[in-house]
């Protein structure tokens, strides 16, 4: 129970603020920074407004033609040949997904243990791993298949590839930072037992990273589905290439079709990936 002497009184806090005055204030430097950076925020807000040319004119009349747009879509097509088509192309996209993530994975989750501090001890070589991470983290997908799709031609072995490599980087920094973040006590415990350090990986480091791992893979599987269709409108095959195709002939309702079967796609899937999330993982899984 909370007593009179336990409140502290406006006068008393007014007191305090006249006798201590910096404990109530940012020191001055502090006061500098925020404001410093605040300006700095907003100048290059104002610059890249400036720069692209944004206006409220410009937004309005862009609303309208893409207003115009959409009532083009309307009603989606319900041809039977296209939906046959884009099934078969979401199969496509999907497995595209897919497979480029397992690529990815099977070569990142070794190099993530490589890239862990509490893994390889020797500096130079760590850090080398890492700046390997970062140089495929660097190059976007779609850059990437562009340049595959030369060397490789049409078609989804561009874009699986291009996926793996560019996932490559991300899960391997992500295994990296999981394996440098767990629990030193199983470790210790196997190592006063006298485990070699390929033990303690399996029995004291994995058990602990792979929940993690697998998470980041779902997610990761989750997010190429989207990507391989921005990869199949530059010729990577799935179902980008056909949407692209329908756009190019301003078949709207075409697109809205395949829109919709995307949408549904992506939904599923991440439906499906919260189970499995749940099942492998155990954690209660978000509403879809």
């Amino acid at each position: 129970m909370i007593s009179d002497r336990d409140v502290v009184t406006p006068e008393e806090i007014a007191l305090a603020r006249r006798r201590f005055p910096e404990v109530f204030s940012l020191p001055l430097k502090a006061q500098i920074v925020r404001a410093l950076s605040a300006a700095i925020v907003l100048g290059l807000v104002a610059w890249c407004l400036f720069a692209f040319e944004v206006s409220p004119a410009r937004l309005w009349s862009g609303l309208g033609r893409l207003a115009h747009v959409i009532s083009l879509m309307l009603p989606p097509s319900l041809d039977p040949e296209l939906l046959s088509e884009g099934a078969a192309k979401i199969v496509e996209t999907v497995a595209m997904a897919f497979l480029g993530t397992v690529l990815a994975a099977v070569v990142a989750i070794p190099l993530g243990f490589l890239g862990a501090r509490t893994i390889l001890r020797i500096e130079f070589l760590r850090l080398g791993v890492r700046r390997g991470f970062d140089i495929l983290r660097a190059f976007e997908q779609l850059v990437i298949a562009l340049i595959l799709i030369r060397a490789f031609g049409l078609g989804p072995f561009a874009g699986i590839l291009a996926i793996a490599i560019s996932d490559i980087g991300t899960l391997a920094k992500l295994c990296a930072e999981a394996v440098e973040n767990v629990s030193e006590r199983p470790v210790d415990g196997l190592r006063a037992a006298g485990a070699d350090q390929t033990q303690v990986i399996r029995f004291a480091v994995l058990p602990q990273v792979l929940p993690v791992i697998i998470s980041n893979l779902l997610y990761q599987f989750e997010s190429n589905t989207r990507s391989a269709t921005i990869l199949g409108i530059v010729g990577a095959g799935g179902i980008g290439f056909l949407m692209d195709e329908r756009i190019r002939g301003f078949h709207w309702s075409d697109v809205a079709t395949l829109s919709i079967m995307l949408i549904l796609t992506v939904a599923a899937l991440d439906f499906v990936s919260a189970r499995l999330r749940t099942a492998l993982i155990g954690k209660t899984p978000v509403a879809a």
